[in-house]
């Protein structure tokens, strides 16, 4: 057997073990047996990478109470985001393919495909919509045929914008305009880009949650640390206000300070 075919071997079995692993009602979004389904949310997001800097990440608005497990994220992998009929398996299954060197366009059709779609009549996989990308800026984005409208995404260059229940397919594209337009770090590229969605007329549902996650090995502060930072703004009326408000103030002491926000290196 070749190495790559033993790597990928060995991240299906880990793909598979994921899936097994979690409760019936986590691969369901909490639905399980449950009549009462919850209600569509809105949500948007854009995955990107900053090859001068190696980090990767993405960010994520929706008209939800939090947005926990939509955006799963690995510095020896890369990002996965998963929204719409939320599946949250899909993140470490995505994680697990991205480590055994699988493609993101190859990593969305093997989730897609095994996907079991265990409640097809109330949380069907054919609603689903997630994106992948690398720790190259390779990325791909899915959106099932059954999302609710306006749903779809649009990739760029180091980045890819997805979003379900919106305005239009505008949105995207001014989250891409906008990421590949804005300079500066990484995170103020993320808020320009989620903006730029909510201005072009954003999710018809409105506002609730945000959050943002960029990894790179290493990267973070301290030692061993590879979360460059990781942001969440739960219920509120406008989590762009919060969200702006960390993202510039821990940018603000990183260009103050350069040792506060800096990871320690142990002396080669």
């Amino acid at each position: 057997m070749t190495k790559k075919f033993l790597l990928v071997w060995a991240a299906a079995c880990t793909f598979a073990a994921v899936g097994a692993a979690l409760p019936r009602g986590v691969m369901a979004q909490g639905v399980g047996t449950q009549e009462q389904m919850p209600d569509p949310v809105a949500t948007f997001s854009i995955l990107g990478y900053d090859p001068d800097t190696g980090e990767v990440g993405g960010a994520v608005q929706s008209r939800v109470f939090t947005l926990t497990g939509v955006l799963a994220a690995d510095a020896d992998a890369g990002v996965v985001a998963t929204q719409a009929t939320v599946d949250i398996g899909y993140g470490p299954q995505g994680i697990a393919l991205l480590k055994a060197g699988m493609k993101p366009e190859a990593i969305i059709k093997a989730i897609w495909d095994s996907d079991p779609d265990p409640v097809p009549d109330r949380w069907s996989k054919q609603g689903r919509q997630f994106a992948v990308i690398d720790l190259h800026g390779n990325t791909a984005t899915f959106t099932g045929p059954k999302a609710n409208n306006w749903a779809g995404g649009k990739q760029g260059k180091y980045c890819t914008a997805q979003g379900n229940i919106l305005a239009g397919p505008q949105v995207v594209d001014a989250m891409i305009k906008a990421f590949e337009e804005t300079k500066g770090h990484l995170s103020m590229r993320f808020m320009a880009a989620l903006e730029a969605g909510q201005a072009a007329g954003g999710d018809t549902r409105g506002m609730q949650a945000a959050s943002m996650v960029i990894v790179k090995k290493g990267g973070g502060n301290w030692l061993n640390n590879d979360t460059v930072l990781r942001f969440q703004v739960d219920d509120q009326e406008n989590p762009y206000k919060e969200l702006r408000r960390v993202v510039e103030r821990w940018n603000d002491i990183r260009a103050k300070n350069p040792n506060a926000q800096r990871p320690v290196r142990p002396k080669q």
